[in-house]
């Protein structure tokens, strides 16, 4: 018989005692629930999100389907629906937001190395935010128009991974390019965003903190040529331009030099305008770069489709910031897991390997290795086995 550890213990301790037990207690110094403790929570919340169960009750009844895997997960008695929703409403989200961050610290150097397809060595981020329609019945508190509730899902992630740095969530009603005021920006390094960012007093506190942007231009733009760069048109470049912005205001908002560079993307038959503080790369790496931007979409479309983030366990603000950080710790664990053992294919082909086994007893690294079948037909069944 295997005696070894569950998949599900294995996931889990990606996550030190210490370091979880140490969060727990700036944001949570009384201790509560203390017979079911932050890491059985998080246990129960991350189960809940690999294996996409669709409630409270439907959580504590699988877990609890099997006593003998209760002492092994932590629990001393079995999970009670009222216990789990209880600690979702009343322990601090904000527990889940700082573990989700130390899990940020170990992913990033783990996919550092990350070939972008790009002459660049600098960092490179990409800006956007995802809305998560609400009820507006269950949910009030988010109300976002006049029949819809929802809650808005602010987002800066490390191209080269995806791995997100910067997690905001607020209201629906909040405009994208508010989030900049709050941001720290990089020296040297690269912030994609898309034109809903394009506000130049803002813009101006990249440039000012030596990072630089790259942006699209709105279609309103007015811009004042100062002088044009040569440009390839056989790779789709059709102006490279720079200047400042024509009116007044923008002008005064952002003083310094600001590049303009069109682009006819020959795939989808349509012309882009980039707007960009930095005056060295090539133009065509201006184009490219923002291309990479599609990455944070592809980051909101893993999250939303694989994980549970659309159906709720709880409506108070405090449960829904609670399951979505939890969301957040399970798709950096997987990705540091992906990258530690190496493993084949995509993160979606780890999560769904892990989805049926997280009660099994093995070592994970044997679990999501690549198997060859070959293996298990080499031999003949038709012949006698002697020994």
């Amino acid at each position: 018989m295997n005696t070894g550890r569950f998949i599900l213990s294995q996931i889990i301790d990606l996550v030190h005692r210490q370091t979880l037990d140490r969060i727990a207690k700036r944001y949570d110094p009384s201790g509560s629930f203390r017979h079911f403790g932050y890491r059985q929570q998080f246990t129960c919340m991350v189960f809940a999100q690999m294996t996409s169960r669709e409630g409270l009750r439907d959580i504590a009844t699988c877990i609890n389907a099997r006593p003998e895997t209760l002492y092994h997960l932590g629990f001393t008695e079995p999970v009670a629906k009222s216990t789990l929703a209880e600690a979702n409403e009343k322990r601090d989200w904000r527990i889940w937001e700082e573990l989700a961050k130390t899990l940020m610290r170990k992913a990033r150097p783990l996919y550092a190395n990350e070939d972008l397809g790009l002459d660049l060595d600098n960092t490179i981020y990409a800006l956007d935010s995802s809305t998560i329609d609400l009820s507006l019945t269950l949910f009030p508190w988010a109300d976002f128009r006049q029949t819809k509730a929802g809650i808005k899902m602010h987002t800066q992630i490390d191209l080269r991974g995806p791995i997100p740095t910067c997690i905001n969530i607020t209201g629906a009603r909040q405009h994208d390019v508010g989030w900049l005021d709050h941001l720290f920006f990089e020296p040297g390094a690269f912030y994609l965003m898309d034109r809903g960012y394009m506000d130049f007093k803002r813009l101006a506190l990249i440039a000012r903190a030596g990072a630089f942007f790259v942006t699209r231009a709105k279609a309103n733009l007015k811009f004042t040529r100062h002088h044009s760069l040569s440009i390839d048109r056989l790779a789709g470049l059709r102006s490279d331009h720079v200047g400042k912005p024509t009116n007044q205001k923008s002008r005064d908002d952002f003083p310094m030099l600001l590049r303009k560079v069109t682009y006819y993307d020959a795939e989808t038959c349509k012309e882009f305008v980039f707007l960009t503080n930095n005056l060295e790369i090539q133009a065509l790496t201006v184009a490219m770069l923002y291309k990479r931007r599609w990455r944070i979409e592809l980051f909101f479309r893993w999250i939303k489709g694989h994980l549970s983030i659309k159906h709720y366990y709880g409506t108070s603000p405090n449960a829904v910031k609670t399951q979505i950080w939890i969301a957040v710790c399970t798709y950096l664990m997987i990705a540091i897991l992906h990258k530690q053992l190496k493993l084949p294919g995509k993160l979606h082909r780890t999560l769904q390997i892990l989805s049926v086994h997280p009660f099994e007893k093995t070592l994970i690294n044997q679990l999501l290795a690549e198997t060859d079948h070959r293996s298990y037909s080499d031999s003949d069944p038709n012949q006698l086995i002697l020994l």
